[in-house]
């Protein structure tokens, strides 16, 4: 999709609704809104819809790191603590390795 085609007011209700799907723990979508608005709201001269545009961008931006660190903190917790966890940890693993730690 050309952005650059699309008229501004309906830039801003595709990035509110981008944004809105995020909520359903979807933290890529705020990803690709962040990157995909970033332009919008940064960089082009001000239009009516801008200030909205960046609200959504700047939160979603915050929720996709947010998200990023902690899955990040959740994969290295885990990774160093699995064999520590015993029967649970193979209980959420999807993949058991074999042999010892």
């Amino acid at each position: 999709m050309d952005l650059s085609k699309v008229p501004n007011e309906k830039k801003l209700h595709l990035c509110k609704t981008y944004f809105k799907i995020g909520f359903f723990l979807l933290p890529f979508v705020w990803l690709v809104n962040a990157i995909w608005f970033f332009n919008d709201a940064f960089k082009k001269p001000a239009f009516d819809e801008q200030k909205l545009i960046k609200k959504y961008v700047i939160s979603s931006a915050i929720g996709s790191s947010i998200w990023f660190v902690v899955l990040l903190s959740w994969v290295i917790t885990f990774q160093l603590n699995r064999s520590n966890w015993g029967e649970f940890a193979d209980y959420i693993s999807f993949i058991i390795p074999f042999g010892t730690p």
